[in-house]
């Protein structure tokens, strides 16, 4: 890091007594993990890159990225321009995750935690957004969990939001061992079942739809269907180190970032191109879509308890990295205590997405949580590759940063966020940019700029001043 006469501020947080504790030793050591953010020690590492796939593919598999897909089709853009708008924002999101991903064996901590060292106190502001977006993300998948659960057993929505939720809250209770074992069979049973759908699919409805919007419009539709892919993949950058983070300091950053790519990208094109698809049959009443589509009896209940399920497998990944972003940001609560808390908070979310205009509340939902992360990830990168230069390892707990380089980093990080609004495009906020152009939302891409510029340049300036 540049060195200068400003004030260090230490990292010694991160090792607090609250934010250190059991740890698993190795893989299938399924006891409770009570370590928190603090860096897991080099010698107590463990795992191969390759469980990297099936952590990513497994979340990703359910009727969230389903319904992400039929977006598109409402949107006009019909199957071939959809499918190719989606997997366009879709590959630069799932860029940013792998790469952001190899630093868990470099450090040995979480991706909030790691962000402390670019923006040192001030990482509360990121880390408060990441814990509301992991609460936001649990009530996406959850809705689709929840009802799903509620069709196959005849009883009420909420209490079926609660059974699902009641499962997830244990697993993230466990934490890290659990996680990656869950998501290793998920990726097996969930893979089968979409298949099966895929096929049932195929062979009774039509799937290839013409687009239904032209000219400026079409234009328009297509820029924002990247954008909602693309938001989709990147709201996982700020959990991408807090599933590498015990993989040992010597693992090939190759195949960590391969794995990690290959698990997202091939999961969301495989469920989002089915929501393109079957946009027709699930838009608006999903499980009985799907049960539908299934030929209802017991294969149609069989495919609604997977999606009951499939919700659990996404919805731990999100206890988790809540659990983190509520220790970085100061409290000091353990983290299986701080898992359950995220799960009880997504209880109510749900209930509100699911009470009226689920497609417009669900669309707002998706983009808002999201808005903020580029920017987050242009600072820490800069910073990062700053800091990390001839440097195979570091321990966040032992870096320092300089407070006006904190400083500095959380104005960044607002300017760039009031950039983007004026190209936002959500029923909450329509930015005048937006609207001119037909409803493209460029506000993801804005924000990652206008923040690689501001923090780039500042951080420039300062090292030719000494």
């Amino acid at each position: 890091m540049a060195q200068g006469t400003s004030p260090q501020l230490g990292s010694g947080a991160l090792t607090g007594a609250a934010f250190t504790g059991r740890r698993p030793s190795a893989a299938g050591d399924l006891a409770v993990e009570t370590h928190g953010i603090a860096p897991v020690p080099e010698d107590q590492r463990y795992g191969r890159p390759a469980r990297l796939f099936t952590v990513w593919f497994a979340p990703q598999v359910n009727m969230t990225g389903v319904f992400t897909g039929t977006l598109a089709i409402l949107l006009g853009l019909g199957f071939w321009l959809g499918l190719l708008a989606m997997v366009i924002g879709t590959v630069l999101g799932s860029l940013v995750v792998g790469y952001l991903s190899t630093w868990g064996p470099r450090t040995g901590a979480g991706q909030l935690p790691n962000a402390r060292m670019a923006f040192g106190p001030t990482v509360a502001v990121p880390a408060v957004l990441q814990w509301l977006s992991s609460i936001a993300w649990d009530a996406l998948v959850g809705l689709f969990g929840g009802e799903a659960l509620a069709v196959l057993l005849g009883i009420p929505f909420w209490s079926a939001v609660l059974i699902v939720l009641g499962v997830q809250g244990v697993v993230g209770f466990f934490g890290y061992e659990l996680i990656h074992r869950l998501q290793a069979v998920l990726t097996v049973v969930l893979f089968t079942t979409f298949v099966v759908f895929a096929v049932k699919l195929v062979a009774g409805h039509e799937i290839v739809t013409p687009a239904s919007v032209a000219g400026a419009d079409l234009a328009g539709a297509f820029v924002l269907e990247v954008t909602i892919a693309f938001s989709l993949a990147v709201s996982w950058a700020t959990y991408a180190a807090d599933f590498s983070r015990y993989l040992p300091a010597d693992v090939s950053r190759i195949r960590v970032f391969g794995y990690t790519v290959a698990g997202l990208l091939a999961a969301y094109v495989f469920v989002q191109g089915l929501g393109i698809a079957a946009a027709g049959v699930v838009a608006e009443h999903t499980a009985e879509g799907v049960r539908s589509v299934m030929g209802g009896g017991l294969l149609g209940g069989l495919a609604l308890l997977i999606i009951a399920v499939a919700s659990i497998g996404s919805g731990v990944m999100n206890d988790y990295s809540g659990s983190l972003a509520l220790q970085t940001v100061g409290v000091r609560v353990r983290r299986p205590l701080s898992a359950v808390i995220v799960t009880a908070l997504a209880f109510v979310l749900i209930l509100w997405l699911h009470a009226a205009d689920t497609a417009t509340r669900f669309t707002d939902v998706l983009l808002l949580v999201s808005y903020w992360i580029p920017a987050f990830v242009s600072v820490v990168v800069i910073d990062w590759r700053i800091r990390s230069r001839d440097r195979a390892t570091l321990n966040p707990a032992l870096e320092t940063t300089e407070r006006r380089h904190a400083v500095a980093a959380l104005i960044v990080f607002v300017l760039s966020y009031a950039a983007a609004i004026p190209f936002m495009n959500t029923t909450l906020i329509q930015g005048p940019v937006a609207v001119a152009w037909h409803g493209a939302d460029i506000a993801y891409f804005v924000n990652m700029a206008v923040a690689a510029v501001l923090y780039g340049s500042y951080r420039a300036v300062v090292a030719r001043s000494g």
